[in-house]
């Protein structure tokens, strides 16, 4: 039987945002999220979560703005590691970064390294070098954002360096088929579960969103899909049952060593 120190409670934003209104967006945000206090451990919003995906330089924060103090407050007040992407300014050049932030505030910070050209977002952000992976609790946790999810050697879970993977995007709907698809390929491929959190609703850019929101399994069964719906939920993973999985079944110890140059 599982000890409770192995479960981890997951939840899942999926909602709609107003475009590039990070005041709208928090004020929304705030009240729905106040429901998950003291019953959840991670809070997992969607890429761009206060501007939708936009290239654009409105809406964007400094490193320690207001809006990354929001992240703080909330992350502080709900006592849970949350998780979302910004629009962030440092040192003239403007990234997508995806922050984890602590319940006493401490923060991990990713910055997108696969940058959608598709929607010229290579011309307008500045990729990331490095990986994101903290831990939190008894568990290693990898960062991605969106575009990231197509690229298994930047996902690729070197020598076990984590045990869940969360990826959030703003995916539209017309690839909708990709994005499920993919998710359960890294969960399968890294022996590891992997949380992909979309949003739904319809952007400036009149591009439609259906969510689709997944925790996948380290066997890439889904424990939980959103499909289209406006919603939170919570779900909890077990960090015993995947280190029985990989115990039985350790195809790392097979895995093909290189490093990234």
């Amino acid at each position: 039987m599982d000890s409770p120190n192995s479960h981890l409670r997951v939840s899942m934003v999926q909602t709609s945002l107003v475009w590039e209104n990070p005041a709208a967006n928090c004020a929304i945000l705030e009240e729905k999220l106040q429901a998950l206090q003291g019953k959840t451990d991670v809070v997992v919003l969607p890429e761009m979560f206060l501007t939708g995906f936009s290239m654009s330089a409105e809406g964007a924060d400094f490193p320690k703005g207001v809006q990354v103090q929001w992240m703080q407050m909330m992350a502080n007040r709900l006592d849970v590691l949350l998780i979302g992407s910004l629009k962030i300014k440092e040192n003239n050049q403007f990234y997508n970064r995806l922050l984890a932030v602590f319940p006493d505030g401490k923060i991990v910070a990713y910055n997108k390294r696969h940058l959608f050209r598709m929607g010229n977002e290579h011309q307008f952000y500045s990729p990331g070098e490095e990986h994101g992976i903290l831990s939190f609790k008894s568990w290693k946790i990898a960062l991605f954002v969106c575009y990231d999810l197509r690229f298994p050697v930047w996902s690729r879970n070197v020598q076990m360096a984590y045990d869940l993977a969360i990826y959030v995007a703003n995916w539209p709907a017309v690839r909708a088929h990709a994005w499920s698809t993919l998710l359960k390929a890294r969960a399968i491929e890294n022996l590891a579960y992997v949380v992909g959190v979309n949003r739904v609703g319809k952007d400036a850019n009149d591009l439609d969103y259906q969510g689709d929101s997944v925790i996948v399994s380290f066997k890439g069964e889904e424990i939980v899909h959103l499909w289209d719906e406006d919603t939170i939920q919570t779900s909890s993973i077990s960090k015993e049952s995947l280190q029985e999985f990989r115990d039985k079944f350790p195809a790392h110890l097979d895995a093909d060593a290189f490093e990234l140059n």
